[in-house]
């Protein structure tokens, strides 16, 4: 089985392609995966290029991807450390990758920054790898 930690674009690409998770895999992501995609649909919406009828279902269909969550004092200990390391003034991106170095054997981030950030850190995959063995 690989594990695969998330960011919240990813997890919108996968239920905006309507392929399911290889079930070979396993996701991970921090607790806050959910909010966080919920408040990208949000920006949509506001923005004007995605209307609350869209929205709403894919919300739905967030829900229904089986992932498992990580909110623990070692996390959020790693995080902190990350973070400090390397400067950051937000713990945000230092979650997803604390949970990619604890818990997965890579990252799939669609968010730019965050991909960059995992430079050396924590391994990087594409997309295509969540639909494959």
């Amino acid at each position: 089985m690989t594990r695969f930690a998330i960011d919240p674009p990813a997890l919108l690409a996968i239920v905006r392609s309507g392929t399911p998770v290889h079930p070979g895999h396993q996701l991970v992501a921090p607790h806050a995966i959910r909010t966080a995609a919920l408040e990208l649909l949000l920006a949509e919406v506001e923005a004007g290029t995605l209307d609350e009828a869209g929205a709403l279902p894919l919300h739905e269909s967030m829900t229904a991807v089986k992932i498992r969550t990580l909110g623990d004092r070692v996390s959020r200990g790693t995080a902190w450390k990350l973070a400090r390391k390397h400067g950051w003034d937000s713990l945000g991106d230092a979650e997803y990758l604390a949970v990619g170095v604890l818990q997965a054997d890579a990252l799939v981030a669609l968010d730019a920054q965050l991909a960059a950030r995992a430079s050396g850190i924590v391994p990087l995959a594409p997309l295509p790898a969540l639909f494959s063995a």
